[in-house]
């Protein structure tokens, strides 16, 4: 039974009115008085040395206002690796690379205005595959950094070369892991302008305000307190607003060159061409078990894709590496990964960041080697699973800990299909795991965010918090958490909306499942302080214990020498970035979960259909359980995109799907019966005992499908997305 009063509750989204009504702002729904339009003209070659840009054709369409080339502005360059700018003046290293920009009267204008510009580019060899690029005598991008090799990143623990001589069995193979596409409904784009005082506001729909506001100043050359951001409403994000890219400073360029407002908005082409993708990922790995079921060792050699540029893409290796080290009892594990530039689009984070593309090979293999020991897969991994009050050897601190409780909850609740009455229907189950951060995830030095709690006249409660609403119902959690710790129903609370870089308080960013962990913690601790305040105001005054909210704080605020009701917090979790050799705990709390699937495969056209899926997952403690299951369902049916539909397909480093029509997505059809089990454990850093859970439920779910159809067929696909061809020509070729 749940002791809380907020906390635990099925609370509506405090949002969906608006979003369901259409009264929530995004960008595309801004308008500023005197605002401009902003087109950009793009690279149509992948990889060229730029010989001229003759923009005097564009001055000639009606209604243009402001014209920019490389040469218009001042040669930075941004990002982790220093290698990307708003505008390319020397080299294009993909499709889609931003070679000048126009605002004007309209859009049509603009692109009109675009298409007038001369450019004159001589080609270079490309490489568009990032095994090819690290070959000798590669084209190489970025001739300052020498080869196409952006980063190693190496691990290691344990004897793994013994390791493997004792085992019983060992299982080797080679994945191959697509890039996806986020698919967010609301395209890239932003609004800037500058005021009379030459400071900037740029209305942005980001995930990481404070860094924006940051690396916008770096690439503009202003100082990071003469820019102000503000996020409209967020259109979906995923991981793709997760950085800065040319657009945002794009539109600030114009903005001051037109000494207008100005607003760009990308179209669907766009945001398929030169948006952050899920990186191409190759892993070769290696696992061995003792004849007992007890791992042995195991090892991994991984190439990463990072694209043109170097974007979060690049850092996935950081987040496999910690799970390659801490997820089951492995006694040896080994682990190399390398990034790689490609004169592709840029690849940046997604939902799972990295661990979707691991735990794809590793829970194929748990999966194999079950097989191959003739062991229930759900009992050899309860025979390996981590438990609580563990350090795992890379370093991880694991406190609660519900791993065996989501396997049982999967054995429970997964069935054996009867065989189908078609011949050529073959039916099977597979399981697969999931080892998260759930805590947050300390790949910055900070990993805080900061939180206001006020209480007015009226006792209502109002909290600013620096986290951002991407969708998933921070604002709702927010509001459960402050009415619980300050014992008001959730209708006295509001979390205020305005996400405005001058009034909120720091917050590193929407990333890592992190938010209701840390917002959630900020929040509490201001709540408690506020709290505290109202108790001493009561005593101070001498009013009852039971006197009503409102009464004290207008009895504080009507009487000589009163104070505000206010209070101020801000959480840091105790964790610290991985060291040199990529051991560490970086996060609080880590989060478990199982996925038991259900499958029907056409034997004679190679569909498969997910038919039912188990999700269970150790939650800590379920602030708003109907919005925990949400997170599982949405998470399900992307991660059965990344498994059977979605991909990238390029060709010459040009998409060729890059519509929803040729993209293809999960949708209802494609839905399938979904139990989510949330398993509690009440963690003992989490506010309420809760944890992260907004990434976890992706992860497995490409494993456990894979495992399933060799469970009806005895065939091992090792490569995404499991599309109908490659079903039916592995199917085929096992025949």
């Amino acid at each position: 039974m749940n002791e809380y009063r907020s906390v635990g509750q099925r609370v509506p989204k405090l949002d969906a009115a608006d979003k369901a009504t259409g009264k929530a702002r995004y960008v595309q729904d801004l308008r500023l008085p005197g605002m401009l339009e902003a087109a950009v003209l793009r690279s149509r070659v992948p990889h060229g040395r730029i010989v001229s840009v003759d923009v005097s054709g564009a001055w000639q369409v009606p209604g243009v206002r402001a014209v920019l080339a490389a040469k218009d502005i001042p040669a930075r360059r941004w990002g982790y690796a220093k290698d990307t700018s708003a505008l390319k003046g020397d080299r294009v290293r993909r499709i889609g690379d931003e070679l000048a920009a126009v605002a004007a009267v309209n859009v049509e204008a603009a692109v009109e205005a675009c298409a007038r510009i001369k450019v004159e580019i001589e080609a270079l060899p490309a490489v568009f595959d990032m095994e090819e690029a690290l070959a000798a005598g590669a084209p190489v991008l970025h001739e300052e950094r020498g080869s196409n090799l952006v980063q190693t990143h190496l691990y290691e623990h344990g004897d793994v070369k013994a390791g493997f001589a004792k085992a019983a069995k060992v299982v080797e193979g080679l994945f191959r892991l697509p890039a996806q596409q986020h698919g967010c409904l609301g395209p890239a784009g932003a609004v800037a302008e500058w005021d009379g005082n030459g400071r900037l506001t740029i209305y942005d729909p980001t995930q990481i305000p404070f860094l924006v506001q940051r690396d916008l100043a770096e690439a503009l050359g202003v100082a990071p307190a003469e820019i102000r951001l503000v996020q409209p409403c967020i259109g979906g994000g995923f991981g793709a607003r997760l950085d800065l890219y040319p657009h945002e400073a794009i539109v600030a360029l114009l903005a001051r060159k037109a000494n207008a407002p100005v607003r760009i908005l990308f179209s669907r082409d766009e945001d398929f061409q030169t948006d952050p993708v899920r990186p191409r990922t190759v892993v070769r790995m290696k696992t061995a078990a003792a004849a007992d079921g007890t791992l042995l060792a195991r090892e991994a050699d991984v190439v990463v894709d990072c694209g043109a540029y170097v974007s979060w893409g690049a850092m996935t290796p950081v987040v496999m590496v910690n799970t390659f080290g801490s997820f089951y009892r492995c006694p040896a594990a080994k682990f190399r990964a390398r990034t790689v530039t490609t004169n592709t689009q840029p690849t940046g984070a997604f939902r799972g960041f990295g661990n979707p593309e691991l735990l794809f090979a590793l829970e194929s293999q748990m999966d194999e080697l079950a097989r191959e020991l003739r062991m229930d897969p759900i009992e050899f991994r309860l025979k390996n699973a981590n438990s609580p009050e563990e350090t795992t050897p890379g370093g991880a601190r694991i406190t609660s800990c519900g791993f065996r409780e989501v396997l049982e909850a999967v054995r429970k609740r997964l069935r054996r299909p009867a065989k189908s009455p078609d011949a050529h229907v073959a039916r099977g189950t597979g399981v697969a795991a999931v080892f998260h951060v759930g805590g947050g995830a300390r790949i910055y030095r900070s990993d805080g965010c900061g939180a206001t709690v006020k209480v007015d006249d009226f006792g209502k409660v109002t909290v600013v918090v620096g986290a951002t609403d991407i969708g998933q119902g921070m604002e709702t959690a927010m509001a459960q958490i402050a009415a619980e710790e300050m014992d008001v129903p959730v209708s006295a609370v509001r979390v205020a909306t305005n996400a405005d870089t001058d009034i909120r308080p720091w917050d590193v960013g929407v990333h890592a499942s992190r938010t209701t962990f840390i917002a959630g913690n900020a929040v509490r601790l201001a709540a408690r302080d506020a709290k505290k305040q109202v108790e001493d105001a009561r005593r101070t005054l001498g009013l009852p214990a039971d006197a009503p909210l409102d009464k004290v704080v207008r009895s504080e605020h009507f009487r000589q020498k009163g104070r505000l009701i206010h209070a101020s917090a801000y959480y840091d979790p105790p964790t610290a970035m991985a060291d040199k050799t990529n051991h560490g705990n970086v996060s609080a709390a880590y989060t478990w979960g199982c996925h038991g699937v259900e499958v029907e495969v056409d034997l004679e056209t190679g569909k498969v259909d997910v038919k039912r899926v188990i999700a269970a997952h150790d939650v800590g403690r379920a602030i708003n359980p109907m919005h925990a299951e949400g997170q599982i369902e949405g998470g399900v049916l992307q991660g059965i995109g990344y498994a059977l539909f979605e991909e990238c397909v390029l060709k010459d480093g040009r998409i060729q799907n890059g519509h929803f029509l040729d993209y293809r997505m999960p949708g209802p059809r494609d839905m399938p019966e979904i139990v989510p089990v949330l398993v509690e454990t009440d963690d003992p850093e989490g506010p309420f005992g809760a944890k992260g859970l907004g990434e976890a439920p992706i992860v497995p779910v490409a494993a456990a499908v894979a495992n399933a159809i060799f469970d009806a067929t005895g065939v091992r696909l090792r490569e995404l997305p499991m599309i109908p061809e490659r079903v039916w020509r592995a199917v085929r070729g096992n025949r």
